[in-house]
């Protein structure tokens, strides 16, 4: 992670396109191969009957969907090293989550037609981690389900990297203003990327992982689960502040965009993601797997980390008004070197 993390995010980016273009490949063999066998007891569309759309599960489902659409909003964390960022960036986004909703969709319709109804229900309830593998084995052989178990360590380092990224890129932004350190604003000579972030990072990640070593830590239902948790709440809520904030900010001037841009589509995001974040608080142990003194601290991170931002803000403010100012602003380039 910190080699990649360290050179060009174009290095980075073909590295993760040559991944997700393997483990999209793998699914997409899975699906040709139930389609063209038709299923267990034939090809059909019932699991999207509203009855089974919206059942008594359903918040459930979603407080996995939202856990699994986090990392979306990243696309606009690379604005200053995308060519025509006032165009590229919105086009990924949108892209992104349009591709991701209708793939995930078609591979969950695809497993099911792959068992037929009744038996991927129990085997959703009985051995959910098998359903694709054993599926795979089945219609198109045993090498593929072993490269499928490949894929998702591949998939692994992919999500690792795309975090990763992601924030060194926040630290260097953050450099950049000046709320942290400028050393963490540099950036590499050649690579062009932020390098002593991506090193920062990587030496944080590395002591982590060490603790819950020395602990005795479970890799996965420990570490893995306990340590993304918290950030999976901080996003979704910082998705409603920012909802909130878009409606705020043209309140009083739209400066020429439409209403559907400056409050209704910012408003409808803002009360389904508020239900989204009570959902995820609410049902905390489908994501972590853990008990109530253990989902109570992780919740509990993302209250205390806004308050210590507070307070941080309000010194900010007090101390250098002007800086405070600036933070508000998107022009990262009108910085310290500027």
């Amino acid at each position: 992670m910190w080699f990649l993390g360290s050179r060009s995010v174009h290095l980075g980016a073909r590295f993760l396109i040559l991944l997700l273009t393997a483990e999209t490949g793998i699914l997409v063999l899975l699906a040709g191969a139930v389609l063209f066998q038709g299923g267990a007891v034939g090809i059909d569309v019932e699991s999207f009957a509203p009855s089974n759309v919206f059942s008594p599960g359903l918040g459930g489902v979603l407080t996995l969907a939202f856990a699994a659409f986090i990392g979306f909003e990243a696309t606009a964390l690379y604005r200053e090293e995308a060519k025509d960022p006032a165009r590229t960036v919105p086009r990924a986004t949108y892209i992104a989550v349009a591709f991701l909703g209708l793939f995930y969709a078609f591979m969950v319709w695809i497993v099911i037609q792959a068992y037929g109804p009744d038996q991927a229900l129990a085997l959703a309830a009985s051995d959910p981690a098998g359903m694709y593998f054993n599926a795979i084995e089945q219609y198109v052989g045993g090498w593929a389900s072993t490269l499928m178990e490949l894929l998702i360590i591949t998939s692994i380092l992919a999500s690792l990297l795309a975090f990763h990224n992601a924030i060194t890129r926040y630290v260097f932004a953050l450099s950049r203003e000046r709320v942290l350190p400028r050393a963490l604003g540099k950036l590499h000579p050649v690579y062009k990327s932020p390098y002593v972030a991506s090193a920062v990072q990587s030496f944080l990640a590395m002591v982590v992982i060490v603790v819950f070593v020395i602990i005795g830590a479970d890799p996965y239902l420990e570490l893995l689960l306990w340590v993304n948790s918290p950030g999976i709440v901080g996003i979704v809520v910082l998705q409603v502040m920012a909802a909130a904030a878009v409606i705020a900010f043209f309140w009083k001037d739209r400066r020429g965009h439409s209403v559907w841009r400056v409050l209704i589509a910012p408003a409808s995001a803002l009360l389904m993601l508020v239900y989204a974040t009570y959902l995820i608080v609410d049902q905390m142990e489908l994501i972590t797997a853990a008990g109530t003194a253990v989902n109570v601290v992780l919740v509990a991170v993302t209250p205390v980390s806004l308050a210590v931002g507070w307070l941080l803000g309000s010194r900010l403010e007090r101390r250098d008004p002007a800086q405070f100012a600036r933070l508000g602003t998107t022009d990262v380039d009108a910085g310290p070197s500027a």
